[in-house]
């Protein structure tokens, strides 16, 4: 369990990291929103689009040789991401990251349903995702801690140790693991698996913050006829990637939905209330870390109190509440404005933690319940793949939305007092604005008021793109909880469906 922790830890660590060490990446390599954009989702892309048929190799030929592969590649991708200094390559390390995993997630979960019995997989799979709640919280952090005195490429470096010590834990502690009677790789499924999902990602990620030009909208357009000829494919083949027929089982599409639904609110909201602490609130990169903490202390409470009770109230009671928790902690965000200090945002915090623990659990223990033996490589797979494509739609739609919002609000208040030029840069992003405004203090034509009044347009145009964002994020949650009501069945349906697709 400490192994498949560890290796969870280290790869959910290398998002969450990253949204502090981006301040100083950005004045380090120069970077424009769009290569910051790629530096986070040039992890992303190979991430979401590998794992279905990672997992599916992990599956057949070896999940304990599936993990060490994967940390060593993710290793890998971190000792390069520590020592380039072009933004090309940046991106190109977090991509070989991204490869590696792919490989790791699918293969802590397969490994955790195959090596547990069944009574203690419940709690086993609780004591996974509280992990994954505290990464995102300790991921800040230790990157914090780490900037204090060292550049941004130690934030990539702090991986390797971990990664090593999880490789010799592997090695030494956990059994060897694969598929009996597999037949063949559906490799076909796996490629049009590949292209969809990347496709849709790279759309998400592109068309929302740049615009749809031809790149986003061709991308689209690949995810559907992709999405459509993989369908078609996985029909008609005899041992497919993924038995798409599972999708009518409700236990299995309602919690695929509530992972994707959950952490579509939970980065989009990680990800500007990050920015509103160190933007706004002036905290260094050690300084947001700390003030995330009780988000991990919030998915534990989670974790101890969805692992008495589910069991006696059904996971369709966890499920539905944690993610009415979740929402309701996001539209206390709606309450964001230019006086809003820590204590604003740390009840959201804690409620959005206590959501994780509460239903992401009993989620994926029903969605890893929902496959046979042989393909739980393919289970995890798919649910990491809901959870980061989730993710990655929250951060792409709520990042759009915000950035269209405080552009406008800006516009509103700076607008005809700052040369064209300037203005843009404002506009772009609120860091760009506080660094306008650094160059306005040090110009003699300027001066430190006519620079404190664009610093307090900044703030408010942030704090009101956070609160626009917030209601959106609100209802698309509370859209997304109604889904899983009406998709999830009762106890009893549950454990029919269970019973029907084990058999």
């Amino acid at each position: 369990m400490l192994v498949l922790c560890l290796s969870l830890l280290i790869v959910v660590m290398a998002n969450t990291s990253l949204i502090v060490a981006a301040p100083d990446m950005t004045r380090d390599l120069g970077l424009s929103s769009s290569d910051l954009q790629w530096v986070v989702d040039g992890y992303t892309v190979p991430y979401a689009a590998l794992m279905l048929v990672l997992g599916a190799i992990g599956d057949k030929y070896s999940r304990r040789g599936a993990l060490l592969t994967g940390l060593v590649v993710f290793a890998g991708g971190s000792v390069m991401g520590s020592l380039v200094d072009r933004t090309e390559l940046v991106i190109a390390a977090r991509a070989v990251m991204g490869v590696g995993a792919a490989v790791v997630m699918p293969a802590t979960l397969s490994l955790l349903v195959a090596v547990f019995p069944k009574a203690e997989r419940a709690r086993a799979i609780t004591a996974w995702t509280a992990t994954s709640g505290l990464a995102i919280a300790v991921g800040p952090l230790v990157a914090g801690w780490l900037l204090e005195d060292h550049a941004w490429g130690s934030t990539f470096l702090i991986n390797v140790p971990v990664a090593v010590v999880a490789v010799i834990g592997a090695l030494v502690l956990v059994p060897s693991s694969k598929a009996q009677d597999m037949g063949r790789i559906d490799y076909v499924g796996g490629l049009l698996s590949i292209v969809s999902v990347g496709s849709l990602v790279y759309a998400t990620i592109e068309g929302p913050r740049f615009g749809w030009g031809a790149g986003p909208v061709t991308a689209a357009v690949v995810a559907g006829l992709g999405l459509l000829a993989f369908v078609a494919w996985e029909l008609r083949h005899p041992h497919p990637m993924l038995n798409v027929r599972r999708f009518t089982l409700r236990p299995f599409s309602g919690s695929l939905l509530a992972v994707l639904f959950f952490f579509f609110g939970t980065f989009g909201a990680l990800y500007y209330s990050t920015q509103f602490l160190q933007f706004v609130l002036g905290y260094d990169a050690l300084e947001t870390g700390v003030r995330l903490l009780p988000l991990a202390g919030a998915v534990f409470a989670g974790a101890a109190v969805t692992g008495r009770l589910t069991p006696r109230l059904g996971m369709k009671a966890m499920v539905v509440a944690g993610m009415a928790i979740g929402t309701a902690g996001v539209f206390l965000l709606t309450r964001i404005d230019q006086g809003s200090a820590y204590p604003d945002f740390l009840a959201p915090m804690m409620m959005l933690g206590f959501a994780i623990g509460l239903s992401v659990s009993p989620a994926t223990d029903t969605i890893m319940g929902s496959f046979p033996e042989d393909e739980l490589g393919v289970g995890g797979g798919a649910n990491d793949t809901a959870l980061e494509l989730g993710g990655s739609l929250g951060i792409a739609v709520l990042g759009s939305l915000l950035g269209t919002s405080y552009r406008d609000r800006l516009t509103d208040l700076a607008g005809g007092h700052l040369p064209a030029a300037a203005m843009d840069t404002a506009k772009d992003s609120v860091g760009g604005g506080l660094a306008v405004a650094e160059r306005i203090a040090q110009d003699p034509s300027g001066g430190p008021l006519q620079a404190q009044a664009l610093v307090d347009a900044v703030h408010r145009a942030f704090a009101h793109g956070v609160a626009t964002t917030s209601l959106t994020g609100g209802i698309i949650m509370a859209i997304g909880t109604l889904l899983v009501l009406a998709v999830l069945p009762g106890r009893r349906a549950t454990g029919r469906s269970a019973d029907s697709a084990a058999g």
